[in-house]
């Protein structure tokens, strides 16, 4: 028996790299003589770094300027293939929520800099792709931050440049990009999109994701109006229309690459299965495990675990789904080709034990989950 285990994460208690070892042992305890592999996986956003990781990538930090200007410490990745040197950034490590407290000014003055300082560094490593994962990003500010740190200009009325954050962008008058560090054109740059709202309007960036950061109902107008204005300059300096499907993620950063570099966006799950290998994986498999922490209406959006039962499908692979908590009807899951679903509240005996000892308690559900497929 061939066991893939290919979890995301259970955020707020377990890594997806952990999540995968808690189901390993679940895995055993039915059968002993498996040979279980672990691959997590991600859907673009928190998450997609680690899973570089375990599938081989090599761990680089930079010290890099944070959302507020502070500087942080920065991991960031670099996978050797062959005929290809990937690097892998999640532009939260650079200027995440969790960088900041959230408040209005927070969410009105925070930059996306540190992110493109990153790439830079992955320009220097010598990097021919460059997959920039989304998710978990503290501003606003239409990814203006991340190519200012490679050269972009941004000037005002007056011809100063205009101060990073997203509401500065009100400021901006026309934008400059012949000091934009050359090799980005020669670079492939794939951005993986977790969600596909756009860069403006109701379920834009501002406002459907401004609240999170801190934002109050006026400072996200004020960020939507600023996103408006940053594409309307966009669109006059190059030409290209970037308020489309997926700019919204990240508080727009799509934006400005979409402008100004070759880059395109990617549905994450996707991009990150691609990365690890997950077909290849799956073709050499009996059997497959996956999860996440909330199995609900979220997951049918381009979430990792129903992804991975889809191509699991296509190859002819049982799928077996673990989750902290499941709310999608079991009927669905088995109509998506799930043939057998446990969460972790099932077996924990309250929730607070679930929290308490998350490990434990997924490695049962993995095991009763197998018992009844």
């Amino acid at each position: 028996m061939r066991v893939l285990v290919a979890p995301d994460k259970f955020k707020g208690t377990l890594s997806a790299a952990e999540a995968a070892a808690a189901m390993a042992q679940g895995v055993l305890r039915v059968y002993p003589d498996a040979q279980v592999r672990l691959l997590p996986v991600a859907d673009g956003g928190e998450g997609t770094l680690e899973a570089a990781l375990a599938a081989g990538a090599e761990q680089r930090t930079e010290r890099v300027r944070g959302p507020l200007d502070k500087d942080v410490n920065a991991s960031w990745a670099l996978l050797e293939r062959p005929g290809r040197r990937t690097a892998v950034i999640e532009i939260a490590r650079a200027c995440g929520l969790l960088l900041v407290e959230p408040s209005v000014q927070t969410a009105l003055a925070a930059h996306s800099y540190g992110s493109g300082q990153l790439i830079a560094a992955a320009l220097e490593a010598g990097a021919s792709e460059i997959v920039l994962g989304l998710g978990g990003s503290a501003m606003t500010d239409g990814g203006s931050g991340a190519l200012r740190a490679l050269g972009l200009k941004v000037y005002d009325d007056g011809g100063a440049e205009v101060p990073l954050g997203g509401a500065a962008l009100l400021s901006a008058r026309w934008a400059e990009d012949s000091r934009l560090d050359a090799r980005l054109q020669s670079t492939v740059l794939r951005i993986a999109a977790d969600v596909d709202s756009p860069l403006t309007g109701p379920e834009g960036a501002a406002q459907l994701f401004g609240a999170q950061k801190g934002a109050d109902a006026t400072a996200r107008n004020l960020l939507d109006e600023a996103l408006r204005h940053w594409a309307d300059l966009l669109e006059d300096v190059t030409g290209s229309a970037v308020d489309v499907p997926g700019a919204g993620a990240a508080g727009g950063y799509p934006a400005a690459f979409l402008a100004f570099t070759n880059a395109r966006l990617q549905r994450g799950f996707d991009l990150v299965a691609e990365l690890v290998g997950l077909d290849e994986a799956l073709a050499a498999a009996d059997l497959v495990i996956t999860g996440e922490g909330a199995l609900d209406g979220q997951s049918l959006r381009g979430k990792a675990p129903l992804g991975v039962v889809e191509r699991a499908q296509a190859h002819g692979v049982p799928a077996v789904v673990v989750a902290g908590s499941i709310t999608l009807p079991l009927q669905e899951l088995a109509g998506r080709g799930v043939a057998a679903a446990v969460s972790v509240l099932d077996v924990a005996r309250t929730p607070q034990e679930a929290f308490a000892r998350p490990a434990e308690y997924l490695a049962l559900a993995t095991q009763q989950a197998l018992e009844g497929a």
